[in-house]
């Protein structure tokens, strides 16, 4: 039953929002350039990597010995608007639609995390991927990620349908309100693992 109401909340939800869908397409392709879609492979369903999809937000911009810069140096004032309305995501509808995510689901990490989760960590793999999730609704990126892990496996210990329209559901006043957007103490990667203290914005 959940993987029916994915694939039809997807494709309403494609459907519904082609237009605006087509106006980020063209405002990236206008701001950022080629390609529109920025792809990376995050682990989904027992650990299985998959490409997720999201709108490019960040330049190709290198140092002089042709390194990326940090993300914070690479990101636009274009591609800050794009993610503090979760627009950024909105591909991943396809990624619904083929199986590798869900609606709701813990979200997909970095595939760096995979060799560092506890074994009670890696129960959030026990379920697919969420375009939204349990810990996005309850503080996003203001909880640490031990919270978020904790989160997780909650959502994987008493999932339900209502309990996913429930999520749902909040998700919209989430974004309306634009709550957790920032993230001032987040560590990025697996350095977090290492207890860094680094401060970025994920």
């Amino acid at each position: 039953m959940k993987r029916l109401l994915d694939i039809l909340i997807s494709l309403i939800a494609l459907i519904l929002l082609s237009p605006i869908f087509l106006i980020v397409c063209y405002k990236v392709r206008k701001n950022l350039g080629s390609p529109i879609f920025f792809c990376q492979e995050r682990p989904g369903k027992d650990g299985k990597l998959f490409k997720m999809i999201k709108f490019r937000s960040m330049t190709d911009a290198f140092d002089r010995e042709g390194n990326p810069l940090s993300d914070e140096k690479r990101i636009t004032p274009f591609g800050q608007k794009l993610r503090s309305t979760t627009l950024d995501e909105m591909p991943q509808l396809f990624n619904v639609l083929k199986g590798d995510m869900s609606i709701v689901g813990p979200r997909p990490q970095l595939k760096e995390f995979l060799e560092h989760y506890t074994p009670e960590q890696m129960r959030r793999h026990e379920v697919r991927p969420g375009m939204t999730g349990l810990a996005q609704v309850s503080g996003r990126n203001n909880l640490d990620w031990e919270d978020k892990f904790k989160l997780d496996i909650e959502y994987v210990n008493t999932q339900t349908l209502a309990l996913d329209f429930k999520i749902m559901f909040k998700t919209v006043l989430v974004m309306l309100k634009k709550e957790g957007i920032n993230a001032p103490n987040q560590v990025v990667g697996a350095s977090r693992f290492s207890k860094t203290t680094e401060k970025v914005d994920v």
